[in-house]
């Protein structure tokens, strides 16, 4: 007991004296202050644990919060040492050595106030607040895909070059981009990308790959060069569609494709297009039924292309000859195939496929809707319509076939009778006749064409 008690003597003995010394120097510092001791612990929660841990606190969400849509309105990290400066804070202090130099010229330069800057944290405020918001890289109108700033329906270029063989004048585009997961046994929820794309030079080369990876740049790079090293060559018919309508499938997706002239365009699905676009098909129907799954939809758009029919091919089948009506031509007959052999009347059986649709398409027919009547078709008045209309009926389908044929509305009786013209076309005719008289019938023709 007594070696208890003067271990502890001793103990506060040692305390003493270190309080005293702390006494001592705090007096020293503080001579016309009163010694106030204030015993406080150093250490906190926000000094203990690092930045990265206080943000997770604030930021993070679990994954079962995040499907639950928990992740939205969260705070976003801030960088809090952006827009600070060593040795300036809110007290505006000129510290030599830090702020300033030590020396200027001869003179020391002594710690001095300075006025106070008043902007100054709302200037970092204004920084930490660009933090929080969200930058949107901007994309150009014409570079967007389908849907706003979304991979789909957006171009990447050209497939990378491979040793010496480069891909001059290619196109890639994004059809599908999308996060897919697989359970591992030892990572747990493994999350990857999957990009689907079409590659072409958009004049009869094209193919199509799927790719997966981590990183958003390598699934698309790795994407379209394997599309590229999965060419197919299709045959265009005069350079702008496909040569007969078809059908197509691919798993419970059904595709019907329409033969049609230049000028009518691309009318189809959204992904279709792109790969018309850059296959080369410039005027093209389709309709997609069934299932709606653009990878099912880019198959077996692909596999219609590559089971067509060229007409050489066709003619060679029936071993007849294959003429080929058209009304941008008149609909006048022209030969578009010739077999090595034509058959006699005689030859043909009487149960073989004649028609070229039903042949083409493989004896599958289009189910079409029947048109009905519109609802006002029975009524008075619109019979009261027809009826007023039926003197200019065809007035507007006579005035564009002259335009056509003449560049101007006039027909082969005009020149016979040079009054039936509209009424703009004589007043150019006499102002043309009174220059010519005069000798300045090249400047009124310049004039009346401007």
């Amino acid at each position: 007991m007594a070696l208890r008690l003067l271990q502890t003597s001793r103990y506060l003995t040692r305390a003493f004296q270190n309080l005293t010394i702390c006494s001592t120097s705090t007096s020293v510092l503080n001579r016309n202050h009163d010694l106030n001791l204030n015993f406080s612990r150093n250490t906190s929660f926000f000094v203990k644990l690092p930045a990265t841990e206080l943000w997770k606190g604030v930021t993070s969400v679990s994954n079962a919060g995040k499907k639950r849509g928990r992740a939205k309105g969260l705070i976003r990290r801030k960088d809090l040492n952006k827009g600070q400066i060593i040795g300036l804070g809110k007290a505006n202090i000129q510290w030599p050595g830090l702020s300033a130099p030590i020396i200027r010229g001869r003179e020391l330069v002594q710690r001095n106030q300075l006025p106070a800057d008043p902007d100054r944290e709302a200037k970092i405020m204004k920084i930490r607040d660009a933090m929080a918001s969200k930058k949107f890289q901007k994309i150009s109108t014409l570079d967007r895909g389908w849907s706003g700033n979304k991979m789909p329906g957006r171009s990447i270029g050209a497939p990378d070059q491979i040793a010496e063989d480069t891909f001059e004048g290619f196109d890639t585009k994004v059809i599908e981009f999308k996060q897919v997961f697989n359970m591992k046994g030892n990572l747990g929820r493994k999350r990857r990308l999957s990009a689907f794309v079409v590659t072409g030079n958009k004049n009869g080369l094209a193919g199509f790959a799927s790719a997966k990876a981590v990183d958003g740049r390598a699934v698309l790079r790795k994407a379209k060069n394997r599309a590229a090293q999965k060419l197919m060559h299709i045959e265009l018919c005069d350079g702008h569609t496909v040569f007969h309508d078809y059908a197509c499938s691919f798993g419970l997706t059904k595709i019907f494709v329409e033969k049609k002239p230049e000028g009518h365009g691309l009318v189809c699905h959204r992904a279709i297009k792109e790969i018309c676009q850059l296959v080369g098909i410039k005027n093209l129907y389709a309709k997609v039924e069934g299932a709606k799954g653009v990878q099912h939809i880019v198959k077996a758009f692909f596999l219609g292309l590559l089971a067509q029919k060229k007409y050489d091919d066709i003619a060679e089948a029936k071993g007849l000859n294959l003429v080929e009506y058209r009304p941008e031509f008149g609909n006048f007959p022209k030969v578009v195939g010739i077999p090595k052999k034509c058959r006699e009347q005689s030859d043909i059986r009487y149960d073989e496929i004649m028609d070229y649709n039903t042949f083409a398409m493989d004896g599958k027919v289009v189910l079409k809707k029947k048109k009905f009547p519109p609802f006002y078709a029975n009524s008075y008045g619109y019979h009261i319509h027809l009826k007023k209309l039926e003197g200019r009926r065809n007035h507007k389908k006579i005035k564009f076939d002259m335009l056509c044929e003449h560049g101007q509305i006039k027909s082969y009786l005009t020149d016979k009778y040079p009054d039936a013209r509209p009424h703009g076309y004589i007043l150019r005719d006499i102002y043309l006749k009174k220059k010519s008289e005069e000798g300045l019938q090249g400047e009124a023709e310049a004039e009346v064409e401007q």
